[in-house]
């Protein structure tokens, strides 16, 4: 693998800057944590990174193995972009920097957000809740927009998925700006089912464990 700079160190933190460390690096792995995109799925998230810069960045990703590229069938019918195991292992990464960045002085959390960011916020804040002991268990089938998450809530905590969930215990539905709001706080969950932008059926346990 040829790299275009280094920091030519035998330290591993400066050796995984080496590899990650390029501005949209991490935040592709971000978006491709809940499954699989195709790249204007990726752009779409990623409005800051220009085609050509994105295009860069996941050929890059690809090189050392962190990203794979592949052919999906019907409904997709064309290439996209999943991170490998190996990738997929720099979630605790991300976790970490995070948790760390929400004690900044200089975090603006009213900035926007990606769907997929504000979901893995949503997990995070979940290993808190799973830590205290919330005795709750099921499938929920969560609809933002136009796109479809499944969360599996059990013993292991919370697992988000970008699919559909089949007869789940519970399903919720809004929109990207109230899922927002919810998370950071500024609206509760019944505000916003009253104002009718919450639709929610099933065993509600499942999402009021997690927002209030």
């Amino acid at each position: 693998m040829e790299k275009k700079r280094s920091y030519n160190e035998g330290c591993p933190v400066s050796h995984a800057l080496d590899l990650v460390g390029e501005r949209w690096a991490l935040l592709v792995v971000r978006e491709l944590l809940l499954g699989p995109k195709r790249f204007r799925d990726l752009r779409d998230g990623l409005c800051g990174a220009s085609s050509n810069i994105l295009t860069m960045r996941l050929r890059d990703l690809e090189e050392i193995g962190v990203v794979r590229k592949y052919r999906a069938g019907a409904p997709v019918s064309g290439p996209v972009y999943e991170l490998t195991d190996w990738g997929r292992s720099l979630e605790p990464v991300l976790f970490a920097l995070g948790n760390w960045a929400v004690s900044s002085p200089f975090w603006d959390r009213h900035a926007p957000s990606t769907v997929d960011s504000l979901l893995l916020s949503l997990r995070s804040q979940a290993m808190f809740v799973f830590a205290a002991g919330a005795p709750v268990s099921g499938t929920c089938d969560m609809r933002v927009d136009d796109d479809h998450y499944i969360l599996r809530f059990g013993d292991a905590g919370l697992d988000i998925t970008r699919a559909v969930a089949y007869e789940p215990d519970a399903t919720v539905q809004l929109d990207a700006a109230t899922l927002k709001v919810l998370i950071t706080g500024d609206e509760t969950l019944d505000d916003a089912i009253d104002a009718g932008r919450v639709s929610l059926r099933g065993d509600e346990r499942l999402i009021r464990s997690l927002i209030k």
